[in-house]
């Protein structure tokens, strides 16, 4: 994928008559993503989510049930503001929520911290879902900074 468009999306790039210089860079992104499914940053903040609420649901400590509740809200924001972005159709509203969704990432990625911290969470559970938040925030930052240029 040496295309320039490695910070946060997969596409092939194989079709003969895509000229970069004739192509607006938003629509030129619609044809390279299908939908925001297609983002690597939302894929992994999908990865967090779906390791983490099934882990949470199965820990009964009362004494974390605040940690846990707000750690659900921020890993579901951070996928749920990629999709609503991407909905939005302008690279603007779009760098917004992944502005938003960079915020919950980090805010995730605390909150994983201090649950492991407290050991509230395995320290193997904490580690494979940090380093898919780090992730994430790495992919986010690449598409924040991409979307500024333009």
């Amino acid at each position: 994928m040496g295309n320039g468009w490695s910070a946060g999306l997969r596409s092939n790039w194989d079709h003969p008559r895509v000229s970069l210089v004739t192509v607006s860079v938003l629509n030129l992104a619609r044809w390279v993503m299908r939908d925001h499914k297609s983002l690597l940053a939302w894929q992994e903040a999908h990865a967090v989510v779906l390791t983490l609420l099934p882990a949470i649901r199965q820990i009964e400590h009362w004494y974390a049930n605040p940690i846990f509740d707000q750690l659900q809200r921020a890993a579901l924001s951070v996928q749920l503001n990629i999709a609503e972005g991407y909905a939005l159709r302008t690279s603007k509203r779009f760098r917004n929520h992944l502005d938003i969704a960079y915020g919950s990432a980090v805010e995730t990625a605390e909150l994983l911290e201090l649950s492991g911290e407290l050991h509230f969470l395995s320290i193997e559970l904490t580690t494979i879902t940090l380093g898919q938040c780090r992730r994430c925030q790495r992919l986010l930052r690449g598409l924040i900074n991409h979307l500024r240029t333009y």
